[in-house]
C-alpha cells in the first residue's frame, strides 16, 4: 500500500521505517528541512537502536522517502498517518493540539479521492470526533474520505521492535471499510504474530492510550512513595519490589524505585488526561493522579537532598557529575529528564554541575548551565564528583537511569565519590578522588 506519515519526529521516523520495513511504499513529510535531509540520507536525527539499519535498508530499497509537502502526501498516499506532538499547553495541564489542526487543516483540502487519515498522536477524548467533522467539511472528496485513530505503544529503546512485533493493535474506527484498510496496512504482522487486534470506536481507542500511560504512572510513584515507606522504617525497597511482583495480579514491571519518570509522553499525558476529565465534569475520578505526579516530581528533588547529604550538608566545594542526561537508557531524549532537573537544581544551589550524555555523545559535559549539553571530544577541565544514587541494597531507591555507563543502569551506588586532597587514592588532573560505592569496572581508566 502505499502510506504517508505526517510528522517525522520520534513516532513519525520510527512509523515510517518500519512501515516501509513490511513492504509498504512510504512517504515521510515534515517542515522541518534539516530533519527531513538527513532522513532521506538514511541518518536518524536521534538514537533509537537498530532504527538507523531499518531507515538506510528501505531508504537504500526505494520504498521510503521524504517530503515537505502536504500537497504531495494527499497525491501519493491512500492512508495518511498523523503522528505530530502534543506537547503540553504553556501554561495550563493540557494538551498543546496545534500541530494535528495544522496537520489536518493542511492535508484535508487536497484530499480529492478516497483516502484514510489514521491518527497516532496521543489526544484528549473527543478529539477525533472533532477532527473527522473538520475533515468532513474541508476534504474535496467528502465521505470518501474517512479518520480513524491507531495509538501508539512504543517504548523508546525498543520502538522499531515495538511497532514490528506489537503486544496489541488498537483501532477507533467509524466504518467497516476503515477497519479493513487498516488491517491491510498491518496485515504482515497480523500473519507472522499472534498479536490481538482490538477494533472499537474513536473515543474508546483515544482513551486506551491515555489510561495505558496513567496506570504505568501510577505503578512507578506507588513504588516510590513505598521507598519512603521503607525509609522510615528500616525496609529494603528492592526487596520488597520483588516480592510483590510475583504476584501474577500485580507483576514486576515498573516496580523499580528510582528518580521517577520522565521523558515526552507520561508527565505531560497524565496532566492532560487531568484537565480533560475537568472539562468533562469529572474531574474527581483522575484527582489521584495529581499526587503521581507531585510524588514523581519530589522524588527528584529527594534525590538532590540524598546527594546533598552525601557531600556533607552543602555542594560548595564540590563538583557534581551527574551521570546520563537522558530520561532513560538508550535514548537521547532530555525532554522533561529526572537527570538535568536534578542536575539545575544542584546548580542553583552554587555548585557547577556536569552531566554525561547518551550516544552518540559520549563524554561528560562539564556547563555551568547544566541543561545545556553538547557533544564534546575533550574530557572535562576539572575534577569532578561522580555522583550516582541508586538502589544497590538501601532502601531509598533513588536512581539515575544511565546508558554512561551502562552498567550503572542496573549495578547502581548507593553513595558518591567525594574529591580529597588529604587521604591516599586515585589521582585526576592533580587531584584526588576518593571513590565510595562506585563499582571499579565503571571509573574512569585513570581511577
Amino acid at each position: 500500500m502505499r502510506l504517508t506519515v505526517i510528522g517525522t519526529g520520534y513516532l513519525g521516523a520510527v512509523h515510517a521505517a518500519c512501515m516501509a520495513d513490511l513492504g509498504h511504499d512510504v512517504l515521510g513529510v515534515d517542515t522541518d528541512t534539516a530533519k527531513i535531509e538527513a532522513l532521506a540520507a538514511g541518518r536518524p536525527p536521534f538514537h533509537e537502536p537498530g532504527l538507523g539499519e531499518v531507515l538506510s535498508r528501505n531508504v537504500d530499497a526505494g520504498r521510503l522517502r521524504f517530503s515537505t509537502s502536504l500537497a504531495e502526501a494527499a497525491e501519493f498516499g491512500d492512508v495518511h498517518f498523523v503522528c505530530v506532538g502534543t506537547p503540553q499547553r504553556p501554561g495550563s495541564n493540557a494538551a498543546d493540539l496545534r500541530h494535528v489542526d495544522a496537520v489536518v487543516d493542511g492535508l484535508a483540502p487536497h484530499l480529492h479521492r478516497e483516502a484514510l487519515v489514521v491518527g497516532k498522536s496521543t489526544v484528549p477524548v473527543g478529539t477525533a470526533a472533532r477532527l473527522a467533522a473538520r475533515i468532513a467539511e474541508l476534504a474535496p472528496g467528502g465521505g470518501d474520505v474517512e479518520l480513524a485513530w491507531n495509538p501508539e505503544f512504543l517504548r523508546e529503546g525498543f520502538a522499531v521492535q515495538d511497532t514490528l512485533h506489537p503486544d496489541r493493535l488498537v483501532v477507533g474506527v467509524t466504518s467497516e471499510k476503515a477497519a479493513a484498510t487498516l488491517r491491510a496496512v498491518y496485515a504482515p504482522i497480523l500473519e507472522s504474530d499472534e498479536t490481538p487486534w482490538i477494533c472499537t470506536d474513536l473515543a474508546t481507542a483515544e482513551l486506551v492510550k491515555v489510561s495505558a500511560n496513567a496506570f504505568l504512572a501510577t505503578k512507578i510513584s506507588f513504588i516510590n512513595a513505598i521507598a519512603d515507606v521503607c525509609d522510615a522504617a528500616g525496609a529494603d525497597v528492592t526487596t520488597l519490589a520483588t516480592a510483590i511482583g510475583h504476584d501474577a495480579r500485580i507483576g514486576s514491571r515498573f516496580l523499580s524505585a528510582g528518580l521517577g519518570f520522565g521523558g515526552g509522553c507520561l508527565p505531560k499525558d497524565i496532566r492532560a488526561f487531568m484537565a480533560r476529565a475537568q472539562e468533562l465534569g469529572v474531574h474527581d475520578a483522575l484527582g489521584f493522579l495529581r499526587e503521581v505526579d507531585e510524588i514523581n516530581m519530589r522524588r527528584r528533588r529527594r534525590t538532590v537532598e540524598l546527594a546533598r547529604e552525601m557531600v556533607g550538608g552543602t555542594f560548595l566545594g564540590t563538583n557534581i557529575a551527574v551521570l546520563g542526561a537522558a530520561f532513560k537508557p538508550d535514548s537521547d531524549d532530555v525532554r522533561d529528564s529526572p537527570a538535568l532537573n536534578v542536575a539545575a537544581t544542584i546548580q542553583l544551589q552554587g555548585r557547577r554541575s556536569a552531566c554525561t550524555i547518551p550516544r552518540p555523545w559520549r563524554t561528560p559535559v562539564l556547563c555551568s548551565r547544566p541543561w545545556t549539553t553538547r557533544p564534546t571530544s575533550r574530557r572535562p577541565a576539572s575534577t569532578p564528583t561522580w555522583c550516582c544514587t541508586s538502589p544497590s541494597g538501601s532502601s531509598t531507591g533513588s536512581s539515575i537511569r544511565s546508558p554512561w555507563p551502562r552498567s550503572l543502569a542496573t549495578r547502581g551506588c548507593s553513595t558518591v565519590a567525594t574529591p580529597c586532597r588529604r587521604r591516599p587514592g586515585a589521582r585526576r588532573g592533580g587531584r584526588s578522588v576518593r571513590w565510595v560505592g562506585v563499582p571499579a569496572e565503571v571509573r574512569p581508566a585513570t581511577a
